[in-house]
């Protein structure tokens, strides 16, 4: 599966930006999406996920209520709306696949391909 990723820029602290992931390739009947995030200095940390058929979310603590995922299964898109950012939300925002349904939705090591990745800035 190739994924094309999108939308990242420089924003205010508060301020709001959406990522678009596109998927092209093989498809399956159930898989996972994910947005992981690479800040400098940092480990790669998990951001949420999106199981594609039945729609359940995952999000970290640290982004939950500020962030939605979300798709649109006719684009095979997925999406990520990031709203009342802050200057550690700073990262580079990659998105992945996983053609299967995992409890370890949360882990990079279980995702297969990844997207360009994507820089997202929060000045304060």
């Amino acid at each position: 599966v190739q994924l094309q990723a999108s939308g990242g820029g420089l924003v205010q602290a508060g301020g709001s930006l959406r990522l678009s992931c596109a998927a092209s390739g093989r498809t399956f009947s159930m898989y996972t999406m994910a947005w992981f995030r690479h800040a400098p200095g940092k480990e790669r940390e998990f951001v949420c996920a999106i199981r594609w058929s039945a729609g359940a979310t995952y999000y970290a603590n640290s982004v939950k209520d500020r962030f939605t995922i979300s798709r649109d299964n006719a684009k095979k898109t997925m999406y990520l709306q990031m709203s009342s950012l802050k200057p550690e939300d700073t990262a580079v925002y990659y998105c992945a696949f996983q053609p299967y349904y995992s409890g370890t939705y949360y882990l990079a090591s279980g995702y297969d391909d990844w997207g360009q990745g994507t820089q997202v800035t929060v000045s304060s």
